[in-house]
């Protein structure tokens, strides 16, 4: 979410999540082709995957499917989805995928096992859910008492967790999807719930509240209940934004305002800060051959930047074949 913008001006073009055997329609020439990873001893040292203006100042949910393609929100207008197809460690095309339905503006994206495409529809109040296939779009979950999805994480069982911040109050939600598309609400009377994150062992919830700058952790036990919540971390500037954990458990948080990526570790020690060329990252997410790339985006640059990290994402591993 963008924290100087309440309601995200951002509109999102979600593109199909690709199964295992259906690659993303992108077109065979495109306007933007870069150099991405670093070799893999070359941790920490920062490019851009994506220049600036190729997305708007909109971008959101970074999202990688099973073959490595990079999505996010808002590719050249509001109201898209753009993917970055990501061959090696080597070259990469950026396209425009999929058109959301109007009225409908995407943020956080997560994929499950079967490939398909979750994506947080803050203004039209939904999850909605994507088919690879046929691109077909259809609200997945709705609550009339949501003020606009943000943020996803989803576990390996299918169940998803939304944040639902209210910027206008500095207050927020939290909700639990299960498979049915059932809703429930986990928890209300919260700070602006932004960053959300499962550990790779499925026990813990890391979520965050960007205007207190506060992280949480809850217990999951094994249907999605939370309990047990308790302050993971404290920050006393600048703001919070999207999260994810590496497989040991280390979580990397976007640090709004700021212009850098911070590595905490499971304690919640902050054991690395890693700075950025754009100074108002949205969303992270790990990519890449093997997984060590961490991908970055940034608002006002409406770009991607990427360094390499020493551990593969929790996501790498999530729908290994």
């Amino acid at each position: 979410m963008n924290l100087n913008i309440p309601t995200l001006l951002s509109a999102i073009i979600l593109l199909p999540a690709c199964t295992s055997v259906i690659e993303p329609s992108i077109p065979k020439t495109s306007n933007y082709r870069v150099t991405v990873t670093q070799p893999q001893s070359a941790n920490f040292v920062l490019q851009d995957l994506v220049s600036d203006g190729v997305f708007t100042q909109g971008i959101e949910g970074p999202a990688v499917d099973k073959r490595g393609n990079l999505y996010a929100v808002n590719y050249r207008r509001e109201g898209t989805i753009g993917v970055v197809r990501v061959q090696g460690n080597h070259k990469s095309q950026s396209a425009k995928l999929l058109q959301l339905p109007d009225g409908s503006i995407g943020n956080g994206i997560r994929f499950n096992a079967k490939g398909e495409m979750f994506v947080a529809d803050y203004t039209g109040h939904n999850v909605l859910k994507i088919d690879p296939a046929s691109q077909s779009v259809e609200v997945y979950a709705h609550d009339a008492r949501m003020h606009q999805p943000n943020d996803l994480a989803i576990a390996a069982s299918g169940i998803i967790y939304a944040s639902d911040p209210d910027w206008n109050s500095n207050s927020g939600q939290l909700w639990r999807i299960d498979l049915d598309g059932q809703v429930s609400l986990l928890e209300a009377n919260m700070g602006t719930t932004n960053g959300i994150e499962v550990s790779p062992d499925e026990r813990l919830l890391y979520v965050n509240e960007s205007v207190q700058r506060r992280i949480w952790v809850y217990d999951l036990d094994d249907r999605g209940g939370i309990s047990n919540k308790r302050l993971f971390h404290q920050y006393h500037d600048f703001g919070l934004d999207g999260m994810r954990c590496d497989s040991q458990g280390n979580l990397f948080v976007s640090r709004y305002g700021a212009g850098r990526v911070d590595m905490l570790s499971p304690k919640g020690d902050v054991i690395r800060e890693v700075k950025l060329m754009g100074k108002f990252p949205t969303n992270v997410a790990f990519g890449g051959v093997d997984g060590r790339s961490l991908y970055v985006t940034l608002q006002q640059r409406g770009a991607i930047e990427t360094f390499r990290v020493p551990r593969a994402g929790r996501s790498h591993f999530l729908w290994a074949e």
